[in-house]
């Protein structure tokens, strides 16, 4: 009897010597293996450097129904880089663009209907985390969301009917969220949507008692873009 609980006894001994065994086997497989994976992240990562152009459409939104807002189209145009990782699909994207964004108000004064059509001048500078899916070596889906930051370089104080003072803020911060493919392994097109999240500007008018009343303005805009990477 004593010997057989002598038997079992060792026997955990030896069941607990090769389990602490293979523990330490799988560490030092899992280290090697996270090793290995450092080393290849970097070495397969993808820098290219590029120009990116592109058409957009702005509606800006405003805070008092009094006027109205329409689509407006412009243009952008810039240097971007784009950073990605094959082995996991995820990257990021960044630009410096010249943006001529277009902006219609409407509305009517003392019966009269009128519109006025603006263009803001901006440099804006989007910076997104995206996510690639390969089809292949030469193609590719992806989506982005990141946020943008825009810099006023055009006229900061605009008149528009019938609104004694209209200012444009120096700068403002948007959000981005977009999709879009690559192909041949340079060109990529993509649709993003440009979400405001600060205010653009800031006007006050005279409503129909002759009062004076304080607006805000915040742009929206779809974007449609061609880039072509080095």
């Amino acid at each position: 009897m004593q010997f057989a609980n002598f038997h079992v006894f060792l026997q955990k001994i030896s069941n607990l010597i090769i389990n602490t065994l293979k523990l330490k086997r799988m560490k030092k497989i899992f280290a090697v293996a996270a090793l290995m994976l450092l080393i290849a992240v970097p070495a397969s990562a993808q820098l290219q450097f590029g120009i990116k152009a592109g058409l957009d459409i702005n509606k800006p939104s405003l805070s008092h129904d009094v006027y109205k807002s329409d689509n407006q189209t412009g243009f952008f145009v810039g240097p971007m880089v784009d950073f990605s990782v094959p082995i996991i699909g995820i990257g990021m994207d960044a630009a410096v663009l010249y943006n001529n964004k277009g902006m219609k108000i409407s509305g009517v004064v003392s019966g009269t209907a009128w519109e006025e059509s603006k263009h803001l001048q901006y440099i804006e500078i989007p910076i997104n985390l995206k996510y690639t899916y390969g089809l292949g070596s030469l193609a590719g889906v992806f989506v982005t969301t990141g946020p943008q930051f825009s810099f006023n370089i055009g006229g900061k104080n605009l008149t528009i009917e019938n609104v004694r003072h209209y200012t444009l803020r120096d700068s403002e911060f948007s959000w981005n969220i977009g999709l879009g493919a690559k192909l041949l392994g340079h060109l990529q097109v993509a649709y993003n949507y440009n979400i405001g999240i600060g205010k653009t500007g800031e006007f006050d008018y005279t409503d129909a008692l002759g009062n004076a009343v304080k607006g805000k303005l915040r742009n929206n805009t779809h974007q449609i873009s061609l880039a072509y990477m080095f």
